[in-house]
């Protein structure tokens, strides 16, 4: 079991890594009213989800899922 725990403990401090550093690599949203004037759709509006940005969201998504899980499972009792 204490194998388990480590392999665990392992990649949860990879996915800890991992989302700070796409956290930082994210843009800010500062042009938040100007969607409200129509700029959302532009090419980058439109196809937000194939860019870089939408890549990035994708993966952040997927890692704070993976750190919540990882989290709960490793504060459980089997592991103490």
């Amino acid at each position: 079991m204490e194998i388990l725990k480590t392999i665990l403990m392992i990649i949860f401090a990879i996915d800890c890594i991992a989302l700070t550093a796409i956290v930082l690599m994210q843009e800010g949203k500062s042009a938040g009213l100007g969607t409200i004037g129509g700029m959302a759709d532009t090419y980058w509006g439109q196809n937000k989800g194939r860019s870089m940005e939408g890549t990035l969201v994708k993966s952040t998504k997927f890692l704070a899922i993976l750190f919540i899980v990882l989290a709960a499972v490793l504060n459980l009792k089997v592991f103490a």
